[in-house]
């Protein structure tokens, strides 16, 4: 027997009740804010549903980690079929599934980045990163730019710019922060005791700001003249998300280390990945356990992200991301401007940011966008933008109804 709207209510209502005591209550109020105070009930493609039967298209899809949408069935099936197959394994030994999935993601990223180390979170790569390069280089410096989002550990939340993280205290030292795109302070910064510099070539949490190609070209040149290593972090834009199957490509430069995240499987397992030149894999050769994760290149988990690649080989979702996302753009850039309540809108692919004139305002579009069926967060760095992050594999249909449903929830501000 379904349950009727007062006893959903009152379920949803308990549970939020819970998840205030147990979790935070700040994050309860933040989420209802937002105007997400319902309950997830799973996912299909493009679209998340609640516990009340209600369907959004979904453009958060967990930080773009849902590229392939939402409960992908044929890497779900695989999942399936490998929870009968195999298990954790040994996170210190060598394994059929670790080493096929890192010969397979050699084949998949471009260039000369063909040696892999297997993470779970983001920011777990990220130290992986940066350990390698200082522990490489026997230097100490971190430089990293303005607006970054790399994670919430040690090396990650230092290099990050994130409201009030110096409640925590001293995090890593000899980490240096200049202007995004300036290629004279990166020119003041990088010398002798520069180990790397760490970027988001473009940054989805604040803007969908990039540089021209000349500034990467820059920035490549003056780690080379100076020995550092240039590391880019992926997360965001990785796997076909701005229309390539990695930024760096557009940006003509590649880098010695580049950062992967959740999006290498579906978002059906939690998986990341820091892949990195063989010269840099010489400093594993002399310390093979200078990094351990103990989940990191899970046996199951690698099965997981085969069948991803898989299909990201069949999908080519880049082409999609290039074509609908320009698509896209154009028809948003239209609702821009004229003294409405959205400023610009930029992006690249189907990575799109609608800029508001604060971050209260972008908090409300967000609570009407979700009023007409569209699911969408604010920016963790830049609260005043709100990014767009659709499935891929999105069709004209969702494209509309996304054109649409913006429309509609401006009308409202």
């Amino acid at each position: 027997m379904k349950k009727d709207i007062a006893t959903k209510q009152t379920d949803r209502d308990m549970l939020f009740a819970a998840a205030e005591k147990v979790f935070s209550k700040g994050l309860v109020d933040g989420i209802r804010e937002r105007g997400h105070g319902f309950l997830e009930a799973g996912g299909e493609g493009a679209y998340v549903f609640d516990t009340d039967g209600n369907g959004y298209l979904d453009c958060s899809s967990s930080a773009g980690t849902f590229n392939l949408g939402r409960k992908n069935r044929p890497i779900a099936a695989r999942f399936k079929k490998a929870l009968f197959e195999t298990d954790q394994g040994n996170f210190v030994m060598p394994s059929e599934e670790k080493t096929l999935l890192a010969r397979r993601i050699a084949e998949f990223v471009p260039g000369n980045l063909s040696c892999v180390l297997f993470g779970v979170t983001r920011g777990e790569s990220m130290e992986a990163a940066c350990k390698l390069a200082r522990g490489f280089t026997k230097r100490p410096g971190l430089i990293t730019v303005s607006g970054g989002s790399y994670g919430e550990s040690g090396f990650a939340l230092s290099l990050s710019e994130r409201k009030r993280k110096e409640q925590f205290g001293a995090l890593i030292p000899d980490v240096r922060v200049v202007p995004f795109g300036d290629v004279q302070a990166a020119e003041s910064a990088i010398g002798n005791q520069t180990a790397a510099f760490v970027m988001e070539p473009i940054q989805a949490e604040n803007g969908c700001r990039a540089a021209e190609k000349a500034y990467y070209a820059r920035l490549r040149s003056l780690c080379d003249r100076h020995g550092a290593k240039l590391i880019f972090d992926e997360t965001g834009s990785g796997f076909g998300r701005t229309g390539a199957r990695f930024f760096f490509e557009q940006t003509g430069v590649e880098p010695d280390i580049l950062i992967v995240g959740e999006a290498l499987t579906g978002g059906i397992f939690p998986m990341t990945a820091m892949i990195f030149t063989p010269e840099l894999k010489q400093f594993f050769d002399a310390h093979p356990l200078i990094h351990l994760c103990t989940f990191g290149g899970h046996d199951l988990g690698c099965r997981v992200a085969m069948a991803a690649l898989d299909e990201y080989d069949r999908e080519c979702p880049w082409d999609n991301a290039r074509d609908t996302g320009e698509i896209l753009l154009r028809s948003l850039g239209r609702l821009a401007g004229k003294k409405g309540a959205l400023e610009s809108v930029a992006g690249r692919g189907l990575l799109v940011s609608l800029k508001f004139a604060s971050g209260e305002v972008a908090r409300a579009f967000c609570v009407r966008a979700g009023e007409h069926g569209l699911m969408a967060e604010t920016g963790k760095v830049d609260g005043s933008c709100v990014p767009l992050r659709p499935s891929l594999l999105i069709g004209k249909e969702e494209t509309s109804f996304i054109t649409d449903a913006v429309k509609k929830a401006l009308g409202g501000l």
